[in-house]
């Protein structure tokens, strides 16, 4: 997505200026931007509406991840984001952005319009390892699933292989279920 395409509050329009476009029609919200209103909302400009909160070295994950890659309508409130270099960062504290410092392997990083995002398979792995603590990942799971049905089967696999990680358990009975149950259109 080109940057023209893509409105921050307070880069060249204010944020009145904006809502103002927005309540005209003219431009729609996506993340923490705003784009015009005939530009299709694909995961580039999911990963735009980002961009301004997951900085470099940095990895969109969890809901934030499956939110870019298709999954749901509407953006998680708060984004997740972890730990895609070697080095380890000192993000700002915000109530916005939830920093897990695990570090991503680089197999498990795409770019996506010039940002990374855990991959979709990785996203589905942390999403289902998750769901016991965050019940709200089930959510997105399912939601992901919706988009890539082959993750199910896949993240299970990679599951089934993992030795002492918490929620494992828990992962592999929700993904088992997800594989018995048949999505209805």
């Amino acid at each position: 997505m080109h940057p023209a395409l893509f409105y921050l509050p307070g880069d060249r329009l204010m944020q009145p200026e904006l809502s103002a476009a927005r309540l005209d029609g003219h431009v729609v919200e996506i993340g923490e931007g705003y784009i015009p209103a005939d530009v299709v909302e694909g995961p580039e400009a999911r990963a735009a509406g980002l961009r301004s909160l997951i900085q470099v070295g940095m990895a969109a994950s969890g809901p934030s991840a499956a939110w870019i890659h298709g999954a749901g309508d509407r953006p998680p409130s708060p984004h997740h984001a972890r730990r895609a270099i070697d080095r380890r960062l000192r993000p700002p504290v915000t109530a916005r952005l939830v920093f897990h410092d695990s570090r991503l392997a680089p197999g498990d990083v795409v770019q996506i319009g010039g940002m990374a995002v855990s991959s979709p398979l990785r996203t589905m792995i942390d999403l289902a390892l998750g769901i016991h603590r965050a019940p709200a990942f089930a959510v997105w799971a399912t939601a992901l699933a919706d988009v890539f049905p082959e993750l199910v089967v896949a993240a299970a696999q990679e599951l089934r292989v993992l030795n002492r990680v918490p929620g494992t358990r828990a992962a592999l009975t929700w993904l088992a279920q997800q594989e018995k149950t048949p999505t209805t259109w």
